[in-house]
């Protein structure tokens, strides 16, 4: 551990000697144009939204801090947001945000909400990074504009635009544990008006490799094939955005060829194929005051048929959604947003659910000082019935020092139990899911930015507390009965409280550093008895460097992660310890600039930290005491990997 540290500073020491051009690292990736005059300039890589609303924007710059094969692998260098292992034994990841689990963080692509039900499990693996212009993360219940399902925020996904500058950009990368990834990313402008766009995406994850000797695993082997097509058409007054794309997938993982004791081995193969098309249509009707009329759809198809040794489960998920909104400026103070939305899942004929929905939000802006933000929506769901969703932001800004910003709303979610956690069933336990009400949670949250001029320089302080409180709740019991996963309705109370300090500074020209700390207090009510929720950890703190030499041509980036403890599930015939420690994570990346390329290398755990056990009883997989989704760390030690950025320019 100390080596690693060691060896990454006098990286970042070192790395001050470098020469070059500042203008390399703009063109290995697309630059913008304005009349002729290309802009090379940097900005900041996360940035505080500058609504109500409190979030960031992580935009390219970010991004590139680390390899960012996907979306699970875009906040390594973020203080707010965890990506965890579901189970061990598919691959299956979440984003925890608040404390809580992804399903509480409503996920959307260019503001359509998207990856519902089946392919909430897999979802972070299908965006591919370099797909990715930017991700807005927001904390808290958000907007009314785009539904009633966040509880805990918003992730929402900007993709490269087919309206950007003309060219082709690759980005191939390798590693260690023997994964492959191949992008690519060609626009071509038409005419003035009309441009189109073709996004391809390969993943190969070939290797078979069991460091820990349990008989199954480390990673599952995935391969997938991702392309989108995507147009744009702009006229006077009317903007058209519209695509189409595909995801085939196939997933294996389970016991090893070599696992000479097994009888016959424990296979998990789940095979993916996803469909969909989306279409924005925006009519400006007077741009003085920003006033419009938008339609915007979305179609999709996720069809999943997985194998989980012994068990199967298939599902052919149907999604449509749609909505029409009206906004305007009706003085620089006052604007308005209202608008007609319309969902619909289909999973089965007993697991189907249309709701419309009507909403109005109304913003305040008084010179950026004051901005309210008000909102409140109403829903009519096939299965629940009507619901109102009412949401409230405040940001006071009484100076260029402090900004303070308060929340509360409410949020609802339809729960597809089966569908969105369907990797319980690689579980030797009992699955059994009740009759379901609708979950619902009032989610409130003070923050506060501080900018204060130190030495020349900015430094950056922010401080946030939420809770969140549920009325209604779909609760993942692990601890009343030792032979059953139950997922049942909340009978008690459950709530989270999290806490989180951060601080970024230059403390040299081209060096930043961030160090964050976040308290998570998470806890719900099991069997009738009140504890922390299990599998989460009540701590994170975090360090990040990134130095870049005075003329860009290196850039050396390093993150230290701190995970804390936290409870284990009720232990089975001692199996498992009632509680897991704390521990360490050292991730770092060294990128050299060229004119159009770029080659970054890094490594990622290089602490070598992994879980002893992430699958319970491996040697036993067919007994009900096998499990392999009691997973709170890292599956695997350490990895390093190689890359290339290139843009090969106009064809």
């Amino acid at each position: 551990m100390k080596f690693i540290l060691t060896s990454i500073m006098m990286m970042l020491y070192l790395s001050a000697f470098g020469q070059g051009n500042d203008s390399l690292q703009a063109d290995t990736i697309k630059t913008q144009n304005l009349n002729n005059v290309t802009i090379t300039s940097r900005r900041a890589s996360t940035r505080k939204m500058g609504g109500a609303v409190n979030g960031v924007m992580i935009n390219k710059e970010e991004l590139f801090k680390a390899a960012c094969c996907n979306l699970g692998e875009s906040f390594t260098t973020n203080p707010s947001v965890d990506v965890n292992y579901s189970d061990a034994a598919t691959g299956a990841k979440q984003i925890k945000l608040l404390g809580l689990s992804g399903t509480y963080v409503q996920m959307l692509t260019e503001n359509q909400p998207n990856f519902r039900g089946a392919a909430a499990p897999y979802a972070l693996d299908y965006v591919p990074g370099p797909w990715m212009s930017g991700i807005q993360v927001s904390k808290g219940s958000s907007s009314v504009k785009n539904g009633y399902e966040s509880i805990t925020g918003q992730i929402d996904v900007e993709y490269l635009k087919p309206d950007a500058e003309e060219g082709v950009t690759l980005n191939l990368y390798g590693n260690t544990m023997s994964r492959m990834d191949a992008n690519a990313d060609a626009n071509i402008h038409l005419n003035s008006q009309l441009s189109t766009e073709l996004l391809a995406h390969y993943q190969d994850d070939f290797g078979h490799h069991d460091i820990n000797d349990d008989g199954f695993l480390d990673q599952a082997n995935v391969r997938q094939w991702n392309l989108q097509s995507r147009w744009h058409y702009r006229s006077h007054n009317y903007i058209f955005h519209g695509g189409i794309g595909m995801i085939k997938e196939k997933r294996e993982g389970g016991q090893t060829e070599h696992t000479s004791h097994a009888s016959h081995l424990y296979k998990i193969d789940i095979e993916t194929d996803r469909y969909e098309g989306y279409m924005k249509h925006a009519f400006i009707i007077n741009p003085e005051h920003g006033t419009n009329i938008a339609l915007m759809t979305n179609l999709s198809m996720h069809q999943l048929d997985a194998d989980y040794g012994h068990k199967q489960y298939y599902v052919n998920q149907k999604n449509v959604y749609a909505q029409l909104l009206f906004e305007t400026n009706f003085t620089k103070q006052h604007s308005l947003s209202a608008g007609l939305s319309l969902n619909h899942d289909y999973l089965t004929k007993d697991e189907k659910e249309t709701t419309p929905g009507i909403y109005a939000q109304y913003t305040y802006n008084l010179n950026d000082k004051v901005v309210v933000m008000a909102g409140v929506r109403a829903d009519h769901s096939s299965r629940y019935g009507t619901f109102v969703t009412p949401r409230f932001h405040l940001k006071l800004t009484p100076n260029e020092i402090v900004s303070l910003r308060l929340s509360v709303g409410k949020g609802y979610r339809t729960v597809w139990a089966l569908a969105e956690n369907n990797y319980l069933l690689a579980s030797g336990r009992t699955l059994v899911i009740d009759d379901l009400e609708q979950e619902q949670a009032w989610n409130s949250g003070i923050s506060s930015s501080f900018y204060i001029p130190l030495f020349g320089k900015t430094l950056k302080l922010n401080a946030e507390y939420y809770h969140t409180h549920f009325n209604e709740q779909a609760v993942i019991d692990y601890d009343s009965n030792p032979t059953e996963i139950h997922i049942t309705n909340l009978d008690g109370k459950s709530y989270s409280n999290t806490i989180q300090l951060d601080a970024t500074y230059p403390v040299v020209k081209g060096l930043e550093l961030t160090a964050a700390w976040r308290w998570n207090d998470v806890k719900c009510t099991y069997g009738g008895k009140l504890m922390e929720k299990p599998l989460t950890s009540r701590y994170k703190g975090l360090i990040t460097a990134s130095y870049k030499t005075p003329l860009g041509i290196w850039q050396f980036d390093a993150t230290l992660q701190l995970n804390g403890g936290g409870r284990m599930p009720t232990p089975v015939n001692d199996l498992w310890d009632e509680h897991f420690h704390g521990y360490e994570q050292v991730s770092a990346q060294i990128t050299r600039w060229f004119r159009h390329f770029s080659i970054y290398v890094g490594g990622e755990n290089l602490t070598g930290f992994r879980q002893k056990q992430p699958i319970i009883n491996a040697a036993d997989p067919w007994s009900s005491t096998f499990d392999p989704t009691m997973v709170w760390g890292p599956v695997q030690g350490a990895m390093f990997y190689v890359g290339i950025r290139v843009n090969i320019g106009r064809l």
